[in-house]
């Protein structure tokens, strides 16, 4: 496929390059996503957030016209019902070891169709940019072999592109951000930190919660679905008999 894409910080030039994304999202079961939520979520609250924020992240990756292949990992039987009848390829997560193991496995799936870059991506990050995301595939075009963009404490790892054939391993997980960057180093493989803002904002804790909400109201027609299901709990709170 040759790509064009306005490339980061060019006022108005393009460029053109021969590439074969794909988006490889690991999507660990709703109803035992988001635990850290547990103080402010009931499971059934947590269990639909996660469903929504991947339904947003989902039609994000739909509407990103580079992508060649949608690769979801995951052992929850319901995401087969939210993407039936859609583009995307499923690899069955059958032992759910992780985010890294599911995006080894994702990353093998993308080397088999033949696949020259491969973006991991978050279900959690339900206001993504397809521009944003695109724009990380134009950086790694660009020479870089590793692009990571972490997460909005600058600790964690929210997204990899990386050569899904190529040597590098994802090792997702507290304090990520560094095992990444050293990882690319002592491998000889140049990396980049990017961080645009529609793939920072993860949501793991009530803080994460709350910047959402923010983020939300400055993002109008963003994240339909996530939208509606804080609006769901905050109405069900709200309906709440207040204690005598």
């Amino acid at each position: 496929m040759r790509a064009r894409s306005r490339a980061d910080g060019l006022q108005g030039e393009y460029v053109s390059f021969d590439v074969r994304p794909a988006a490889i999202l690991p999507v660990k079961s709703f109803e035992s996503a988001k635990q850290r939520l547990g103080e402010v979520l009931g499971s059934g609250s947590r269990a639909a957030l996660a469903a929504a924020m991947f339904s947003d992240v989902l039609g994000a990756l739909e509407r990103a016209h580079m992508l060649q292949a949608i690769i979801l990992v995951s052992s929850d039987r319901k995401l087969l019902d939210i993407v039936a009848g859609r583009d995307v390829v499923v690899i069955e997560d059958s032992v759910e070891k992780g985010q890294s193991h599911a995006a080894r496995a994702g990353l093998a799936r993308a080397t088999a169709m033949g696949l020259d870059r491969a973006a991991l991506v978050p279900s959690d990050c339900p206001l993504l940019d397809p521009a944003e995301l695109e724009e990380l595939f134009v950086r790694a075009a660009s020479g870089i072999d590793v692009v990571v963009v972490p997460d909005r404490h600058g600790t964690g790892t929210n997204a990899l592109v990386v050569d899904p054939a190529g040597p590098f391993e994802p090792q997702f997980g507290p304090g990520s951000l560094k095992r990444h960057t050293e990882q690319a180093e002592q491998r000889g493989l140049s990396a980049a930190i990017d961080r645009p803002a529609s793939l920072t904002l993860d949501v793991d804790t009530e803080d994460d919660l709350v910047a959402l909400g923010i983020a939300l109201e400055r993002s109008h027609g963003r994240a339909p679905r996530t939208r509606g299901v804080l609006r769901q709990i905050e109405r069900t709170r709200d309906s709440r008999p207040v204690a005598a």
